[in-house]
């Protein structure tokens, strides 16, 4: 029995890792598409299509037990579907993205935060907030050490209330892993929300997709990436990964997000490798080790 969990953990930690991975991309493939489509078009066909994969994966439906199972549900959809990634992508258009990157990597403090309120069993240590402080100066290395530092405090903002959002999600999605569901089921259910709520924002945001837009290579491919790559497959191993590996160690994984993004950045965007870049990464995944450290 242990050494099944041991492994159930274990594979926790490589879904979180490749989760990162992917979603490490997304910076890169988000502001593709801005050039194109709007921060909600981008949302909504991408989500549609994750849902879309999520349907012919496990097209049994979902019954929940009650109305308190299904405002999890709710939430969840809201604040990590809808509202995080609205912000996020809103907050491409006015800073950064060098400057999302580093705040969006500080949601695991918020998880962490929230977690010691609601999550009993989620327990902060010492290391976890060394290991914080740590990565944090080696993303703000790794994003600002070219010395092209630009702030813009509403994009700023947006990216700070992005985090947040984060956070909660983090904690809603644990308490929906403890309800026993299956994991595909549960990720489509949060989607079927988040899309909801981006409906109801469309007569707010403006959503007026130009079809001849989507034809584009650029608009396709990088839509079928994040719809099926980086939202229906990463929601459903993030998700798992939190069930089985606790919500606050897992989100310390985001910590490498940006690591990501600038390896990626150098290698698709033949973007200058630099000492700082290095120093930064270095940072960042000790900062990791340490806070995953029991």
């Amino acid at each position: 029995m242990k050494e099944s969990t041991k492994n159930n953990t274990t594979l926790g930690h490589v879904a979180a890792l490749i989760t990162i991975f992917l979603w490490g991309t997304t910076f890169i493939s988000t502001k593709f598409l801005l050039e194109y489509i709007s921060p909600l078009e981008i949302l909504v066909f991408r989500f549609i299509l994750g849902w879309l994969v999520l349907l012919i994966m496990a097209p049994k439906l979902l019954k929940t037990a009650n109305w308190k199972e299904e405002l999890l549900f709710v939430g969840a959809g809201l604040s990590g579907v809808t509202l995080y990634f609205l912000l996020e992508n809103i907050a491409l258009t006015y800073t950064l993205a060098s400057n999302v990157g580093v705040i969006v990597a500080i949601s695991p403090f918020f998880t962490a935060l929230l977690a010691s309120i609601f999550l009993k069993e989620e327990t902060l240590r010492l290391s976890y907030f060394i290991g914080f402080l740590i990565s944090l100066v080696g993303i703000c290395i790794l994003s600002f050490g070219s010395g092209d530092i630009s702030f813009s405090s509403l994009g700023d903002i947006l990216a700070i209330l992005a985090s947040v959002c984060w956070g909660f999600y983090s904690i809603l999605t644990k308490k929906i892993s403890n309800l026993g569901y299956a994991n595909i089921l549960t990720t489509r259910r949060i989607f079927t929300y988040g899309i909801l709520f981006m409906v109801v924002a469309m007569p707010f945001l403006g959503f007026n997709p130009v079809l001849t837009q989507y034809a584009h290579p650029v608009v396709w491919s990088n839509l079928l990436f994040l719809g099926i790559g980086a939202s229906a497959f990463c929601f459903v191993s993030w998700n798992y990964a939190v069930k089985v590996v606790g919500a606050v160690k897992t989100s310390v994984y985001i910590y490498l997000v940006p690591v990501v993004t600038v390896t990626f950045s150098v290698l698709i965007l033949h973007e200058p490798l630099t000492w700082q870049m290095v120093i930064g990464i270095i940072l960042a995944i000790i900062g990791l080790l340490i806070s995953e450290r029991k």
